[in-house]
């Protein structure tokens, strides 16, 4: 307890010192060398021509040494007194009666020239020495010695580099992985028991997913209890693959295996075994399973196995020696090759499995394919529970009304709306997270910043208002469209109005629902048409939804009679299409005949209603936003049934007061 408070003391008080980096070391090796290599030979000499030493220096009686180098150069000292000449102190870089410092300095030398011809110069050199008394040396350097050293300073700086980017391509960790002499080895981090990181997450924490914690769990409780399956003669599935959409708890579930196997888990990225070089692939498989087998039993985890794990021979662009090939061959002699890989079970996650290799899909390899869908209502409600424990959360949130606002919310888009909601309520300087703040996080996330700056005249306005209102009009008005929330004309991201609706979740959809649906979209059309006698271009949107949907209907689902019981889902290379130009031209008349006539209906729908969605719009102007009390104060309820049901409740009511007054 002691070392742990002082430890706290340390690192609330004075910051920790940084830690050393060898690579400074290398840094400054580097510099002394080159600098002694480079910089020692010159250092304050000065360049002149043997012309100008003879006929101003030695004729001036200023030189009081001559040092020959090499018989190719000749280094020329100063007399002290000669040194305060101002024609030496600008050649110097020195002016006034500053003194020489530095290389330049009056120990000398000073200038230094290229002799023209070694033997003349000799000569002259006697004769200079005994007229001016000048004195002379000759000097041999070690020319192989400096080349020999600048040329092992050259490598050195070469292979210091090398190592350096080789570290960076390798991923710059520590351990084996991070040398170039380990790059083949694998980079996977192991958890569990045997010395691997401890991991907390169980399946208590993930919500939801029932159907994919029960496979799991199997696999679990084989390694857990192999007796219980090994006496009937069963075997522990190889692999199991999770897909499914991103955000909905692939990687957690795999989490939540690591915590409650207590087995070695092995986990690591399928672009973890994809490198420049040729073979590390492989060579990293290869010691994974190694690995694995020496701890077995034990669980490897490949996330986004999609990255090495494509169809081989699909990629035009690479030869048969392609290295992610290279690497999903070695991945799949491992997993079920000539020899079996005993006590070893691979999960792996993808939501890209139609890209996947038909042999790493087979049984024996991954026996299993746990699909991760989109939660239902209950899983949602479930998933809020726990994104909501660490919240500070008012008196009115109603986890129930959350789970039926969020539809097709995943398990990452939901902690997101947590956070957001969380968010919001700081910024507006509450102590709690009250509903209305989630709300306003779900009108975020969906329809993007409010944008209250946004400048929109008057006339755009109300086209606006009409537009949002048809919407409403023909979705209330028509049997099988979503129910409506409520609509705004306030403008949002890209948007300047929308319509907000609560999908019911069904499992099959109707070709009825799907043709009230397009009504409803192009109802912000159709009210343009009807109201102001033009259109516009507000309709984008709507008119891709709807263009989609008919596509759906003809060349997809089979709900077309002229098309008839045929689907060209996912079929055909992307350059051939799977039907004739015949066809395509007839389910091109298909689909415009289909938006026709539920455009044609909505414009019907909006002329029997043309009062009420004027009142409609009239009421968006004023209050910019509109629920669903405001629709039923206009139109009446929705449902007829549960209109008459409501007012045989009223009616009752009333006989049992009558006939409790007349008791009395």
């Amino acid at each position: 307890m002691a070392e742990k408070q002082n430890n706290k003391k340390k690192s609330n008080g004075i910051p920790p010192a940084p830690k050393f980096n060898f690579y400074w070391i290398y840094a400054i090796i580097a510099i002394i060398l080159l600098s002694l290599t480079f910089l020692q030979s010159e250092g304050g000499v000065h360049k002149t021509t043997q012309r100008e030493f003879e006929s101003m220096m030695l004729k001036d009686g200023d030189v009081k040494r001559i040092d020959i180098i090499d018989g190719k150069y000749a280094q020329v000292t100063l007399k002290k007194e000669s040194l305060n000449k101002d024609i030496y102190k600008k050649k110097l870089g020195l002016t006034g009666e500053q003194k020489l410092i530095g290389g330049a300095s009056k120990v000398g030398p000073q200038f230094q020239f290229q002799i023209v011809n070694y033997e003349d110069f000799a000569k002259n050199l006697r004769k200079w020495g005994d007229e001016y008394g000048i004195e002379y040396d000759v000097h041999e350097t070690n020319k192989m010695g400096q080349e020999i050293i600048s040329w092992l300073i050259f490598f050195g700086i070469m292979i210091a580099i090398w190592m350096f980017l080789m570290r960076r391509v390798t991923g710059g960790m520590g351990g084996g992985g991070s040398q170039i002499f380990n790059i083949g080895k694998s980079r996977a981090k192991m958890f569990g028991s045997q010395g691997g990181e401890s991991i907390n997450t169980t399946f208590k924490d993930v919500a939801g997913l029932e159907g994919a914690k029960e496979e799991i769990k199997e696999i679990v409780d084989f390694l857990k209890s192999p007796e219980k399956y090994t006496q009937l003669g069963a075997k522990i599935p190889k692999g199991a693959l999770l897909v499914g959409p991103p955000g909905t708890g692939k990687t957690l579930l795999a989490k939540a295996v690591a915590g409650e196997a207590q087995v070695p888990f092995f986990s690591l990225s399928g672009s973890d075994f994809v490198e420049m070089f040729v073979g590390v692939g492989a060579s990293r498989v290869r010691d994974l399973f190694k690995q694995a087998k020496e701890k077995a039993p034990s669980i490897i985890f490949i996330d986004e196995i999609d990255a090495i794990g494509r169809a081989r021979g699909k990629n035009p662009n690479m030869g048969s020696n392609d290295e992610r090939e290279n690497t999903l061959n070695q991945l799949l002699t491992e997993m079920d090759g000539f020899g079996t890989n005993s006590g070893v079970i691979i999960l792996a996650a993808t939501n890209r499995v139609d890209v996947l290799d038909p042999a790493l899909l087979r049984a024996g390899r991954f026996d299993r394919q746990i699909f991760v869908d989109m939660p239902d209502l209950n899983e949602r409600r479930e998933i809020f529970e726990v994104h909501l424990k660490p919240l500070k959360l008012g008196s009115d949130i109603d986890k129930e009304f959350l789970a039926k606002q969020t539809p097709g919310f995943s398990g990452a888009d939901i902690a997101n709306l947590c956070n957001e909601a969380a968010l919001i309520a700081a910024r507006k300087k509450k102590k709690v997270i009250e509903q209305q703040d989630f709300l306003d996080a779900v009108d975020r996330l969906i329809g993007g910043l409010e944008k209250k700056n946004k400048i929109i005249t008057k006339e755009e306005k109300r086209a606006i208002a009409i537009h949002e209102a048809g919407h409403a009009t023909v979705s209330w008005m028509c049997e099988y469209a979503h129910p409506l929330v409520k609509v705004t004309i306030v403008p949002r991201g890209r948007s300047l109005g929308a319509a907000w609706y609560l999908p019911e979740e069904r499992q099959i959809t109707t070709k009825e629902q799907i043709l009230d649906e397009m009504c409803a979209a192009l109802g912000g059309r159709a009210a343009e048409k009807v109201m102001l006698g033009r259109i516009s271009t507000g309709a984008l949107s709507d008119l891709e939804k709807v263009t989609k949907q008919a596509h759906a209907m003809v060349s997809i689902y089979g709900l077309n009679e002229a098309i008839g019981n045929v689907s060209f889902y996912n079929m055909g290379d992307g350059f051939t299409k799977p039907f004739s130009e015949k066809t395509a031209a007839l389910m091109d008349d298909e689909v415009k005949k289909i938006t026709d006539e539920q455009y044609a209906r909505a414009i019907s729908i909006l002329e029997e209603h043309k009062e009420e969605l004027n009142q409609l719009a009239q009421k968006l102007i004023e209050k910019e936003v509109i629920f669903k009390e405001d629709l039923e104060q206009i139109f009446g309820k929705k449902d007829k049934k549960e209109e008459e049901e409501q007012k045989e409740e009223d009616s009752t009511v009333d006989e049992d007061l009558e006939d409790g007054f007349m008791g009395e």
